[in-house]
């Protein structure tokens, strides 16, 4: 019996013991995660006062595979680093997608929002949000067709370009090359026979460039034939879709094509190239918009013929130091070697690029 209680005896003081040495590691488990996830109003502060210096800043790209947008998405990084917090979103050319990604930055509590629309019609339902939220919005590169200054809210901008100057520009290319090489017209019949890639249907630039630079050709009095035109959505594989149709269809009819952007040129040579294009003294000249490195060197080459300077780096840098500024109460362009016009909006200007002036675009892209 003795040992039958000692026995016991012992076993209450080590489950003692167990249970001693249990509740010590829950009594400290807890207290340190309560630590962790909760912030003292010393610690609140403190945080809040890096904030005011960095703030954070909430960017929506349409889509992250558009070749001009990724130049200027990192245009966008090196203007924040050291100034800003980024929080970037790809909206996967989804304006749904967008308008959720713009909530949820919101309720992470952004200081400011920097928008590349996927749909230009959505600037004022963007606008409401941040208005609603107290938060200024800079819209950049997709322009409300309105006007932003017809957008109800007085804490919203624009950083793009004039869309109808490039346009005009790459018709001014066109025509001034066409009437230094009469060996283009191939049937002789003095017109220029032309198929138009046009990128994402309704966005300004697209509708502006497809008008314009025709306009432009036709003015210098070059008559015209349009031969096929279709959307190519700004991607490098559609466009290479397309010219692989059209000279199935149309062969040596063609003699010139005209890209609303560089992206949808890439894929247009591509497919010129495997049809035989570029070698042997066969050529077909290729105008694009954008001066991205890739379309560079194919200048550089001698196989597109030119293209449109569209600043990403100034559309970029501009549009998140105004962001920054908006968001510590500053005026909106200061520190900023720009104007705004009476829409409210940063104009990025643009520039002709041929293999005379290459320089220009490699120094906007950092090149040189």
């Amino acid at each position: 019996m003795k040992k039958i209680m000692g026995l016991l005896l012992t076993v209450v003081l080590v489950m003692g013991l167990f249970v001693g040495c249990g509740s010590k590691n829950k009594e400290t488990e807890p207290t340190g995660g309560k630590d962790n996830n909760q912030v003292s109003d010393e610690g609140k502060d403190s945080t809040e006062d890096v904030s005011t210096d960095k703030p954070k800043v909430g960017v929506t790209i349409y889509k992250f595979d558009d070749n001009f947008m990724t130049y200027t998405r990192n245009a966008m990084t090196s203007a924040a680093e050291g100034n800003a917090e980024l929080i970037m979103n790809d909206s996967q050319n989804n304006q749904s997608v967008q308008n959720d990604q713009v909530d949820v930055m919101i309720s992470k509590g952004v200081d400011s929002l920097v928008i590349n629309l996927v749909d230009p019609g959505a600037a004022p339902t963007i606008a409401d949000k941040a208005k609603a939220a107290g938060i200024p919005v800079i819209f950049i590169n997709k322009e409300y067709p309105d006007g932003t200054d017809k957008i109800d809210y007085d804490k919203s901008w624009y950083v793009g370009t004039q869309s109808k100057e490039s346009g005009d520009i790459q018709g001014k290319l066109v025509a001034e090359a066409w009437k230094e090489h009469p060996e283009w017209d191939r049937n002789g019949d003095g017109k220029m026979q032309y198929v138009m890639i046009m990128g994402e249907p309704g966005h300004p630039d697209a509708e502006a460039r497809t008008k314009y630079s025709v306009e432009y050709i036709k003015s210098e009095g070059i008559e015209v034939d349009e031969l096929e035109k279709q959307t190519g959505m700004w991607d490098a594989t559609k466009g290479k879709e397309l010219m692989t149709t059209w000279l199935g269809k149309e062969g040596d009819k063609i003699e010139m094509v005209l890209c609303n952007n560089d992206g949808m040129a890439l894929g247009v040579v591509e497919a010129l190239k495997a049809d035989g294009y570029f070698s042997d003294d066969k050529f077909m000249p290729v105008v694009g918009v954008d001066a991205i490195p890739e379309a560079l060197d194919l200048i550089q080459g001698d196989i597109m013929l030119g293209t449109v300077l569209n600043d990403p780096l100034n559309q970029g840098r501009v549009s998140i130091e105004m962001a920054i500024n908006a968001a510590l109460d500053k005026d909106v362009l200061e520190g900023l070697d720009f104007q705004l016009d009476e829409t409210k909006a940063v104009r990025i200007p643009y520039q002709p690029i041929t293999k005379d002036n290459l320089g220009i675009a490699k120094e906007a892209y950092g090149m040189e």
